[in-house]
């Protein structure tokens, strides 16, 4: 380690080199295995993904090759204790955010209070004005949501942002559990680890708990995507298959007295509930983009007029907004009358005078983003960018800095990875994956924990370079 990594908290070792209690029982048994048969579990585990084709295409690049996501056979573990600590703050996040979004499309409330300002709506294209006054099935907006999670210490846990649009990662959750299960069958007899195996059920359940008022019989789940060439098709694909749900894309889809209808060999059958993984603009061509071909023309009067579920809400956007995210704990604290249990990074908005002042005096030390930017695009980390690139991104920070927000460089704990030379520390991030429905929020123990493969980076998404492991939230 170097002393920038001794410097952060190590999930496996403590401050002596001593095994946590959390990695006591993997560690004995990784001692005890031959170090060649370990590596030449790396091949074993890659073929696998391989065959199953578990890949991701990466936006921008001019092959258009579809790749692997590297994939770490060293588990990150955490305690039943840390865990229960964890599902509490998850759980009043998600549901002050679903409050939030039901009160920014009705009485607004949290504006007349003064509590975030009114022109982060108007002058946001997340913001949905066809959903002013809608109440949609059960009142859930966001029925599947990813909290990205960041620690520091032993009880130091960060929400790095809120994924409540059309979060991904789930399909590999799965697969780098049933990966270790197939390499390691031993370890899970040895070790007592929640299951994630189940979640397709739950999901198909809780989906399937907020059917709307049309519904008649069983509900009717379907998973629109908007076809083979977007970057995360396999999961899509993936996810309706373990639910049972079929696949559909836009030209499956058409309006049928009132209802939208899936297109099968015995004529047009109803859809109670779409899980879409459309963006907002491409959802209706009547209603937003009128040159989209991935929707369904119509669908937006459907919802309106309670013939079908849209999962997640259209309009959810807004919630993951990063501009937004920097006031999230006053969201939670107006909607549930508590502190928050999980911190925000701290988060200068550019927007403001003041902030841009100290964002630009201190850029070589902080971490820009873009308001609306994803997947690692579009932002700068000061610590190892060169004097080019902050010179670059002062330039776009001085044209629009309403496009920026920053945030310090967090100390992230690091968890090991298996290399040639045996174990070594990098960066990790955590996307628990919660479901709403009506009167229940259901985590799943554990999520996708994303590494960053490459030493001393900060980076973990997998169009960056990074990597995922498997999970293990422990038994009592």
């Amino acid at each position: 380690m170097n002393e920038a990594e001794a410097a952060n908290f190590d999930e496996m070792l403590d401050a002596d080199g001593h095994v946590r209690p959390a990695y006591g029982r993997y560690c004995d048994w990784y001692h005890q295995q031959d170090p060649k048969w370990l590596k030449s579990q790396v091949g074993k585990a890659e073929q696998f993904f391989r065959t199953t084709g578990i890949t991701f295409n990466v936006y921008g690049e001019g092959d258009a090759e579809e790749r692997l996501i590297p994939f770490d056979m060293i588990p990150r573990i955490i305690t039943a204790a840390e865990w229960r600590r964890l599902s509490k703050g998850i759980e009043q996040r998600v549901r002050a955010l679903n409050a939030f979004l039901h009160d920014i499309y009705h009485r607004r409330e949290i504006i007349r209070a003064g509590r975030i300002p009114d022109w982060l709506l108007k002058e946001n294209d997340a913001y949905l004005p066809e959903m002013v006054g809608f109440d949609p099935p059960g009142g859930i907006y966001t029925h599947i949501v990813g909290i990205d999670l960041v620690r520091t210490g032993p009880d130091e846990f960060y929400v790095l942002e809120d994924n409540a649009r059309t979060p991904s990662g789930v399909s590999y959750m799965l697969e780098n559990r049933e990966t270790m299960m197939a390499m390691f069958p031993e370890l899970f007899s040895r070790i007592p680890v929640r299951t994630v195996s189940d979640y397709p059920q739950r999901l198909l359940k809780s989906l399937a708990a907020c059917a709307p008022p049309a519904t008649s019989g069983r509900p009717v789940v379907a998973v629109l995507t908007p076809g083979i060439y977007n970057s995360a098709y396999f999961e899509h694909a993936f996810v309706a298959d373990q639910m049972g749900a079929e696949l559909v894309e836009g030209t499956d889809l058409r309006v049928v007295d009132g209802r939208v209808a899936m297109r099968t060999t015995r004529g047009y059958q109803s859809i109670d509930v779409l899980y879409r993984r459309v963006d907002d603009d491409f959802l209706d061509p009547l209603t937003f983009r009128p040159d989209s071909a991935l929707g369904v023309p119509g669908i937006m009067d459907v919802y309106r007029a309670g013939g079908i579920t849209i999962a997640n809400a259209p309009g959810t956007g807004i919630a993951d907004d990063k501009a937004i995210y920097s006031y999230t704990q006053e969201i939670v604290e107006f909607y549930t009358g508590e502190k928050p249990l999980l911190k925000n990074v701290e988060t200068w908005r550019c927007s403001e005078k003041d902030s841009l002042a100290y964002v630009l005096d201190n850029l070589s030390e902080l971490v820009v983003k873009e308001v609306h930017g994803s997947g690692g695009y579009g932002m700068l980390i000061g610590p190892t960018a060169s004097k080019r690139e902050l010179k670059e991104f002062e330039k776009k920070l001085r044209a629009r800095p309403q496009n920026y927000i920053a945030q310090p460089t967090l100390a992230l704990s690091t968890v090991p990875i298996f290399t040639k030379h045996g174990l070594a520390p990098r960066h990790v991030d955590l996307r628990p994956f919660v479901l709403c429905s009506p009167g229940k929020v259901d985590i799943t123990p554990g999520g996708l924990t994303r590494v960053a493969l490459k030493k001393g980076s900060l980076v973990v998404n997998s169009s960056q370079g990074g990597g995922t492991k498997d999970s293990w939230v422990l038994e009592d």
